[in-house]
């Protein structure tokens, strides 16, 4: 599990469909996002890994319908790293056995990058959380997760007045160029 630079999407390079309203960013096609994590975490190192996931999951993933807003992940006994929580619809042209939406699956890391997160972990307060879930250029499914701490509810107020401050620093430059 490599540490990931989060994606920085901006207005000339993203380009929406509309028949999901996926976003798709240099080849990486965004399926899911987790908006939350960021007002309720702070982040302190994001984190990429494979899912395993079967066949009617992809194609459901595809479509877009996922939620990841209650998910975290741990390090099972066997030094395996699990998802849990994480809803991804029954995709509705499956033909037989469709997969339970909220079952548990493996994340694939290096053993390596699973032994480092086990000691950052066994710190108190971090948690593993699922940032976004995508397609990469190959075609593969990954998701993000982030090392996060909890926010403290003075901490969520600050953090909101800092963001409408900018939004209006940034309306009153926007009408001072008109």
């Amino acid at each position: 599990m490599r540490p990931v630079a989060p994606l920085i999407l901006d207005k000339a390079s993203v380009t929406c469909q509309k028949a999901a309203g996926d976003k798709t960013v240099m080849g990486i096609k965004i399926v899911g996002q987790n908006k939350k994590a960021y007002h309720d975490y702070f982040i302190d190192a994001n984190y990429e890994a494979g899912i395993v996931l079967s066949g009617p999951e992809v194609k459901s993933l595809r479509a877009g319908k996922v939620n990841l807003r209650d998910g975290y992940a741990q390090i099972d006994g066997r030094g395996e790293v699990m998802l849990y929580n994480v809803h991804i619809s029954f995709y509705t042209h499956a033909t037989h056995n469709p997969n339970e939406p909220l079952r548990v699956r493996k994340l694939l890391l290096r053993r390596q990058e699973i032994r480092k997160l086990i000691g950052k972990l066994k710190e108190r307060g971090l948690a593993l959380i699922p940032l976004k879930i995508y397609f990469n250029e190959r075609g593969k499914a990954k998701i993000e997760l982030g090392l996060a701490r909890g926010k403290k509810q003075y901490d969520k107020r600050a953090t909101l007045k800092e963001k409408e401050s900018n939004r209006e620093v940034q309306r009153a430059l926007h009408h001072k160029n008109d």
